[in-house]
């Protein structure tokens, strides 16, 4: 077996290739510093919600879905973060909250899930249409689980921060005696 030197390099960068342009597919279409794109979701009751109705609150949106294990593993995490925040007071904004897009085709196993893993916040929208679904079609959502951190003005701070990184960026804007 003689393997040529252009080989051994070529093989490499055709790896390196792939491997940044699927790292690159799956980035979210909306980028950090930028305005949140508007969208009008449908609540599990039926009710429709925008996200401009959060407006001035910190917003996690978490797009995720009740197959996928990962976004499942990640739920008390959520849970963690919103029992943390919701109701605090910031220096800027006035409340902390989540709106999971469910990436589902099942209402029942939606609803499921969400009873089963305790997201107790009351924002939580779907169209049904999995991946198709109108929100995360706009905010460009290829894979689940994704994030995004929204400030109360509306702009993107954060995209796929972990636990720890919201929480760090969400305990900087608390008043005082909040943080305590």
């Amino acid at each position: 077996m003689n393997i040529k030197l252009s080989e051994l390099i070529i093989i490499p960068i055709v790896i390196a290739l792939v491997w940044v342009g699927f790292r690159w597919y799956r980035q979210p279409g909306v980028t950090s510093g930028t305005p949140a794109p508007e969208f009008a979701g449908q609540l599990a009751n039926g009710d429709s919600l925008r996200l401009s109705d959060l407006r001035g609150q910190w917003v996690l949106l978490d797009f995720w879905g009740s197959w996928c294990a990962p976004c499942r593993q990640s739920n008390p995490q959520l849970r963690r973060l919103y029992d943390r925040y919701h109701g605090a007071k910031f220096t800027k904004g006035e409340d902390f909250t989540i709106l999971s897009v469910g990436i589902e085709t099942s209402k029942e196993a939606w609803l499921a899930a969400i009873e089963k893993d305790g997201l107790i916040w009351p924002h939580h929208v779907s169209d049904l249409s999995r991946f198709n679904d109108h929100v995360a079609a706009l905010y460009g959502i290829k894979e689940v689980p994704t994030t995004i951190l929204v400030n109360p003005d509306g702009h993107i701070l954060g995209i796929n921060m972990d636990y720890d990184n919201v929480n760090a960026q969400l305990s900087r804007f608390l008043l005082k005696e909040e943080a305590q």
